[in-house]
């Protein structure tokens, strides 16, 4: 479903954005897209189990412990941290997975930058037994297939596609479908250079670019101005954004049309990837901090 932001901006630019959080109510967004090849990959080959990566708060971890238990799979949740193994209760995203039936295995953050070595993955092999690996994020070649669908023959008015990029899965679905005239942007919620070399591993066409300007100081940080950003954007639009991810994006977008970076006349479609569900975990935060709380209900 498209969604036209009615605010009226300079050059005659036009923002619609794309409501893919509306796809499914538990799992949203880039997130279905991710694991629909990939749950169907896991029952042709005969797995009961999919193991997975996440941390405290990440939407996949959320997205596969429900996929997991609608689709009939046993989901164990390899979680970075080992100090959370007696916070579940205090993680609304943990207690959401763990009373949709996955088991975790809380680890150490040193353990878990190990998660891709192969001695890693035999450990696992070992205390699981034979299972369907996905990977943090839901990034492979499957994912990226999904990914593939979200853009419609309805969006080809589009100049411009631009989405939040985690792990580099849901943008090389847009560059791998986007028509020759489209460009897509990506705006990195983390720092760093590196996801351009992720994302020509699955990317096959040169139609795209990485904004790093606004991840407002790196993955998982927030500031003020931001949260004021996206209660307003949700006053005026109806449209709740999350703050890891679409939120940043959207904000970069609307700078980037106030500093003249679009052409006179560009249509541009901004991609919600959903994430909502980790607004809850966000607002602990905030209240801690003594900070606004980001609205999410109409």
């Amino acid at each position: 479903m498209n969604q036209e932001i009615h605010i009226t901006f300079p050059n005659e630019i036009s923002l619609t954005i794309k409501r893919e959080d509306l796809i499914h109510p538990f799992v949203s967004g880039n997130k279905f897209r991710k694991l629909k090849y990939n749950l169907l990959q896991a029952k042709a080959e005969n797995h009961t189990t999919v193991v997975t990566f996440g941390g405290a708060f990440s939407n996949h971890i959320a997205a596969v412990a429900f996929a997991g238990k609608e689709q009939g799979f046993k989901t164990i949740g390899i979680i970075r941290g080992d100090e959370l193994f007696d916070k579940i209760e205090e993680n609304p995203t943990l207690k959401f997975a763990q009373q949709n039936g996955m088991e975790f295995e809380f680890v150490t953050r040193e353990e878990y930058r190990l998660k891709n070595e192969i001695s890693f993955l035999e450990k696992l092999k070992n205390k699981f037994g034979y299972f369907y690996l996905v990977p943090e994020g839901g990034t492979n070649e499957l994912a990226v297939k999904g990914c593939e669908e979200i853009l419609t023959t309805e969006d080809a008015i589009f100049n411009y596609v631009c989405c939040a990029v985690g792990t580099g899965g849901t943008i090389s679905g847009l560059i791998n479908s986007a028509l020759p005239n489209q460009k897509i942007l990506g705006f990195p919620a983390l720092k760093g250079d590196f996801l351009k070399d992720e994302i020509r591993i699955f990317a096959k066409q040169d139609n795209w670019d990485l904004i790093s300007d606004y991840h407002f100081g790196g993955y998982g940080k927030i500031s003020l101005e931001l949260i004021e950003f996206i209660n307003a954007f949700f006053e005026e639009n109806k449209v709740p954004l999350d703050p890891i991810y679409t939120g940043k994006m959207v904000f970069g977008v609307i700078d980037l049309i106030y500093k003249n970076y679009f052409p006179e006349h560009s249509k541009i479609l901004l991609i919600h990837t959903g994430g909502l569900q980790g607004i809850e975990g966000m607002n602990l935060k905030l209240k801690q901090k003594k900070l606004p709380i980001l609205k999410r209900n109409v």
